[in-house]
C-alpha cells in the first residue's frame, strides 16, 4: 500500500487539491472553482481526487489545509495541520526550486509576494483590499473588450507598442481603457498595455519597498497569462519562472507539511456523503460581542472559533 498525503488549498475563487507520496511525487491533483461555497467545492474536489486514485492501492494518511477557508475545511476534513498561504506556498515552491529568492503570486481576487533567503521566508506582503491587477480585474476587462481572457496573453505578445493604461485602481483603469479604445488604439496594444499595467501595479503596490532578487517564480491564475509574464520580464530585465503546477503550489506545500507532522489519521473519502452546517452566533457574555463560527455535523459540534476570551468558548 502507498501512503498518500493530501493538501487542500481553498481560495475565494478556486479550490485546489493534491495527493503526494513519501517522495513528494504527485499521485493526484485537481483544480476547481469555489463558487462561493467552500464546503461543496471541497466535496466535489474530493470526489475527483478519489477517482484518480481508485484501484491504485493508495491510502491517504494525513490531510493539511491552507487558503482563506483553511480553518473551516481543516475542521471538516480532520486536518493534521492548518497553515497560512505564505508558509504553504513557500514550502511547496522550495520543494521544486530550492534556490528560489522571490515568489510572485496573483490570484483571482488577491495577490502576494514572498521573499526567501536560504530557504527561509524573510519578508512578505499581501494585497486583499483592491482588485486592480488581479485575475478578476483582467476577466472584467476581457469582457469589456469582447476577448476571451484565455487569449489575452497570446494577443498581448503580438503588440509592438503597448498602450499606457492607468491601473492603480480598477475604476481608473476601466475609464482609461474605454477612452483609449475610443481614440482608436489597436486592440492588441490596449491588451498589452493592460498586461503591463498589471505588472506595474503589482510591483508598485504589493512589491513596494521590497528587494526583488532572481530567481523569481510567478504563480497564481494570472501566471498563465504570457502577456503579464512578458511584462514582468521587460520591467525587471530577467527571466521569470512559471511552473506548470504553479497554481497547485499552496496545496503541494501543505501536503508536504502534513507529511512532516508524522501524524497519521487514515482519511475516508466517505466524508463527501456527510452534511455539515456552519452558522454564526453572537456571544453576549462580554462587551466584545464576538461572532463565533460553529461547524456541526448533525447534532455534533465539530469546532468553533472567533471568540476573543474564554467566556465565548463553545468547545469543552
Amino acid at each position: 500500500m502507498t501512503k498518500g498525503y493530501m493538501g487542500v488549498d481553498i481560495g475565494s475563487i478556486s479550490t485546489k487539491g493534491i495527493i503526494i507520496d513519501d517522495h513528494h511525487r504527485i499521485l493526484a491533483s485537481e483544480y476547481i472553482w469555489t463558487k462561493g461555497n467552500p464546503i461543496e467545492a471541497v466535496k466535489e474536489l474530493l470526489s475527483r481526487l478519489e477517482k484518480q486514485i481508485t484501484g491504485k492501492n493508495i491510502q491517504v494518511v494525513a490531510v493539511g489545509t491552507t487558503g482563506s477557508a483553511r480553518k473551516l475545511i481543516g475542521t471538516i476534513l480532520g486536518a493534521v495541520i492548518i497553515k497560512n498561504e505564505i508558509t504553504a506556498h513557500a514550502v511547496g515552491t522550495m520543494s521544486k526550486y530550492p534556490d528560489i529568492k522571490t515568489i510572485f503570486e496573483i490570484g483571482g481576487q488577491d495577490s502576494k509576494i514572498i521573499l526567501l533567503d536560504d530557504g527561509i521566508v524573510v519578508d512578505y506582503a499581501m494585497n486583499t483590499l483592491c482588485a486592480a491587477g488581479t485575475g478578476s480585474f483582467l476577466s472584467s476587462q476581457a469582457k469589456r473588450l469582447d476577448v476571451p481572457v484565455e487569449e489575452f496573453g497570446n494577443i498581448a505578445i503580438t503588440s509592438q507598442n503597448p498602450t499606457k493604461i492607468a491601473a492603480r485602481c480598477t475604476v481608473f483603469a476601466e475609464s482609461d481603457l474605454v477612452h483609449k479604445a475610443q481614440m482608436g488604439y489597436k486592440k492588441e496594444d490596449i491588451i498589452a498595455g493592460l498586461c503591463r499595467s498589471v505588472a506595474l501595479n503589482y510591483l508598485n503596490n504589493v512589491g513596494k519597498g521590497k528587494r526583488i532578487q532572481a530567481p523569481v517564480i510567478f504563480q497564481g491564475g494570472v501566471s498563465k497569462n504570457i502577456g503579464v509574464v512578458k511584462a514582468f520580464e521587460d520591467i525587471l530585465g530577467f527571466p521569470i519562472i512559471v511552473d506548470e503546477i504553479g497554481h497547485l503550489m499552496g496545496a503541494l506545500g501543505v501536503a508536504i507539511l502534513a507529511q512532516k507532522t508524522k501524524k497519521e489519521i487514515p482519511f475516508s473519502f466517505r466524508i463527501t456523503n456527510y452534511n455539515f452546517e456552519t452558522k454564526g452566533i453572537e456571544c453576549s457574555k462580554c462587551p466584545n460581542h464576538c461572532e463565533i463560527i460553529c461547524v456541526s455535523q448533525g447534532n455534533k459540534l465539530l469546532d468553533a472559533w472567533g471568540n476573543r476570551c474564554e467566556r465565548g468558548s463553545m468547545m469543552h
